[in-house]
């Protein structure tokens, strides 16, 4: 039996996710709210939805509804995630949970008291190309891990877009630049020391952040992140004997592996999935007990952590150990 789905918002993101969600096994969107009803009427009529609310409140008091979506901006993240906990409902949430570990804790455990599923989402860790690239590291394809350098960004050419507000906790980092920290985590293990870079746009949020990061095993790490430059999406990992190249670590468009090694270049292709669709499918099957959660309260901890320290290490120009 499908898991029934409702949607917290009508943001543009909910499209890519809708179009994930219509191709996935054991998913069923059955509902959408908004803040008013004339925006959920239109965005359920758009998307063949069956049930539009006028407010959040009334589309966690749908009986009908087993889990939500989540994308609201980043600073409404925790406090819905909680309420709809609270509500008896399953949640993934939209990257990034929080920018702090401490509010990351408290809804996870919220989710323990409630007997209820969290998630946060970062669809490119279920895609079967984030899957092989691990794999190829830890057996040793390009030797020691030594290294990993990864990029995120964009032009934002709205001047009042939510990414710009401080007040909505936007920002590179937040929006984009969140990846890099967690493909260098899923890689190279929880940071032990990082340093960072700003600078500063919008009403004060970080529009380019550059950061390194020293993890476990002596294992570097460098990133950057932007809304004010050309896009651009990659992440290298580089081994003692060889190097990884992914052009399109975070989308997953074009899921191909480009493996450097003995002055050869080999091209390691992957299956074309919507990583939305394995998203909403791992916490549907995990609800129902037939797959374990891909993502909980520990990976988001840390990706909590790391933020965190990054922000800081932003803002003091002094090295940062994450806590």
């Amino acid at each position: 039996m499908s898991v029934q789905w409702g949607i917290m918002s009508t943001a543009r993101i909910n499209r890519k996710f809708l179009a994930g969600a219509r191709e996935a096994s054991g998913v069923e969107v059955v509902a959408v709210a908004s803040r008013t009803r004339e925006s959920a009427e239109r965005f359920a009529r758009e998307h063949r939805i069956e049930r539009a609310h006028a407010g959040y409140d009334s589309l966690l008091s749908d009986p009908a509804v087993e889990a939500v979506y989540i994308s609201l901006p980043n600073s409404l993240h925790v406090e819905w995630t909680v309420r709809a906990l609270q509500a008896g409902k399953h949640v993934l949430c939209e990257k990034p949970l929080s920018r702090r570990a401490e509010e990351v804790s408290r809804c996870f455990e919220q989710a323990e008291r409630e007997g209820r599923l969290l998630t946060e989402g970062f669809m490119y860790r279920h895609h079967p190309q984030t899957h092989r690239l691990v794999e190829l590291v830890r057996s040793g394809a390009i030797g020691a891990l030594r290294l990993v350098r990864a990029s995120f960004s964009f032009e934002l050419p709205e001047p009042r877009n939510v990414r710009l507000s401080r007040a909505l906790e936007g920002g590179a980092l937040m929006d984009v630049g969140c990846y890099c920290v967690s493909g260098t985590r899923l890689l190279a293990g929880e940071p032990r020391r990082v340093t960072a870079q700003q600078t500063l746009g919008g009403d004060g949020v970080d529009i380019a952040f550059a950061a390194t990061m020293l993890c476990q095993g002596e294992v570097l790490a460098h990133f950057d992140a932007g809304m004010s430059f050309a896009a651009r999406d990659e992440l290298e990992v580089v081994g003692e004997h060889g190097s990884l190249f992914l052009d399109d670590p975070w989308h997953c468009v074009e899921p191909v592996i480009e493996l450097r090694r003995d002055g050869r270049s080999e091209r390691i292709e992957v299956e074309r999935v919507n990583p939305y669709r394995r998203e909403a499918e791992n916490l549907s099957a995990a609800i129902r007990g037939e797959a374990p959660l891909l993502l909980g309260r520990e990976d988001a901890l840390g990706q909590a952590r790391a933020i965190e320290a990054l922000y800081a290490a932003a803002e003091t120009g002094q090295a940062v150990t994450p806590a």
